[in-house]
């Protein structure tokens, strides 16, 4: 088996790893209903149910703790993103003040329109790509986990093709997420952007996915070279 799938995370890690998930969840709930931010009620809601799914799925396969940090942290970039004010200085796209709207590297002019185009890369772009490029990773451990059960013993490599894949499925989930992020807003009043935003959304999923396929192959192909049996 691969590192990432028979090495059981420790019970005391998975601990520490639950109680800071919890930890910043709870403060988002105390947050979102506090300001009465309707949006991110709804998210906190969809939030709470991936968790619930991951650990069902670590539960079958046995994620790594590495991949299982990378998924919280995600999760705190989400709820700090829509509830965490910014400076007045800082430029955003739009009118809401949260890191979400925060562009980190503003346009040559220093122009930021509202309309998702005024700046080069903004904070929910970064979110995106991490995110989406975690989910590859996760969708990758599952399918190794699965295939695994089903035939112990058995070598299972990160072939190009497996990771086109991979890619693809973590780019169907980031497609899956703006599903979500349409359904909210048509409950409440949100902070999502229009078309450019989704498109641009959609791009930096994918950028995320290719990136995270990728660096598994190169790592799979440097191990083979290192230890040709594994070639």
């Amino acid at each position: 088996m691969s590192k990432d799938i028979s090495h059981r995370p420790r019970k005391n890690a998975l601990i520490a790893l639950a109680a800071f998930t919890a930890a910043y969840m709870l403060s988002a709930i105390i947050a979102a209903i506090s300001t009465g931010n309707g949006e991110f009620i709804f998210y906190i809601v969809v939030m709470l149910v991936l968790i619930g799914v991951v650990m069902f799925v670590h539960t079958r396969v046995t994620l790594s703790l590495a991949l299982l940090w990378c998924l919280s942290a995600w999760g705190l970039l989400h709820m700090a993103g829509g509830l965490m004010p910014v400076p007045e200085s800082w430029p955003i796209d739009g009118d809401i003040r949260v890191l979400y709207s925060w562009w980190i590297i503003p346009g040559p002019d220093g122009s930021t329109p509202g309309d998702g185009t005024g700046g080069i890369l903004k904070y929910d772009q970064i979110t995106h790509a991490f995110g989406f490029g975690t989910t590859t990773w996760l969708c990758w451990q599952a399918f190794l986990g699965a295939m695994r059960a089903q035939a112990p013993g058995r070598d299972i490599r990160p072939t190009l093709g497996l990771m086109v894949l991979m890619a693809v499925a973590g780019a169907g989930f980031g497609a899956l997420n703006e599903v979500v992020e349409f359904i909210a807003t048509r409950l409440a009043e949100t902070n999502v952007g229009g078309y450019v935003n989704t498109g641009l959304d959609l791009v930096f999923n994918t950028a995320g996915t290719a990136i995270a396929a990728s660096a598994i192959y190169i790592r799979s192909r440097l191990s083979a070279r290192k230890d040709p049996e594994k070639a």
